[in-house]
C-alpha cells in the first residue's frame, strides 16, 4: 500500500456544486447523484464541503421552506482537510482516521482534481477492513464520551429515586438521583 497512490484509486469526477446553491438543491443532487456529500467549487477551487450531516443539522435548525435560502457555503466547515494526489493510500488512511472522516478531496496545485473514499480504498483492497474498522471504533468511541459528557450536564431525568424507591424525574443532589418530593425533604 505504500507504492500505491491517492491518484491511483480517487474518484476523478467527484460531485461537485456551486457555493451559492441552496441546501434544498444540494439536498435534491446528492439524492439523484446517490452521493453522501458534494465538493463545492468555484474555478476549479474547492471553497467548501457540504455533507448529509450538514444538511439534516440545517432541517433541525430551521423548516424546510427555510433550506431553499440557506447558501451551501453558508454552513460549510470553514477548515477542510485535504490530500495530493502523490501521497500514499496508508498515509490517506492515517489522516482519514485522524480527522475522523470517510473522505477526502484530492487537492493538485491549489485545484481540486478528486475525491478519495474508504469505499474506493475498499474497492481497491478489500483486505483493508481490519484497519478500517479501528477507525470506526475510535469514531464510535468519541461519540461515546460525547453521549455520557451530555448525560452527566443533564440536570433531569427519569428513573427509580435513589432515596424513597419510586420512579419519576430525578434530580441529581450531592451525587444523588433524587424525586422532587424527597429534593424537598433537603
Amino acid at each position: 500500500m505504500e507504492r500505491i497512490f491517492v491518484s491511483d484509486i480517487m474518484t476523478r469526477d467527484p460531485i461537485t456544486a456551486s457555493p451559492e446553491i441552496n441546501l434544498l438543491e444540494c439536498a435534491k443532487k446528492m439524492v439523484k447523484k446517490h452521493v453522501g456529500s458534494l465538493l463545492l467549487v468555484q474555478n476549479k477551487r474547492l471553497v467548501g464541503f457540504i455533507s448529509r450531516k450538514d444538511i439534516l443539522w440545517a432541517l433541525t435548525k430551521k423548516s424546510q421552506n427555510d433550506l431553499s435560502k440557506i447558501k451551501a457555503i453558508d454552513i460549510s466547515p470553514r477548515k477542510i482537510a485535504t490530500i495530493k494526489p502523490n501521497a500514499s493510500i496508508d498515509f490517506a488512511l492515517n489522516k482519514m482516521k485522524k480527522v475522523k472522516f470517510g473522505r477526502l478531496p484530492v487537492i493538485k496545485e491549489g485545484e481540486l482534481v478528486g475525491l478519495l473514499t474508504i469505499k474506493d480504498i475498499l474497492n481497491f483492497n478489500p483486505e483493508i477492513y481490519p484497519e478500517l474498522e479501528e477507525f470506526k471504533e475510535i469514531r464510535d468511541e468519541a461519540n461515546k464520551l460525547k453521549r455520557i459528557k451530555k448525560a452527566k450536564d443533564r440536570s433531569v431525568t427519569e428513573g427509580v429515586c435513589e432515596e424513597c424507591g419510586n420512579y419519576d424525574e430525578l434530580y441529581r443532589a450531592n451525587g444523588v438521583l433524587i424525586c422532587a418530593s424527597c429534593m424537598g425533604e433537603l
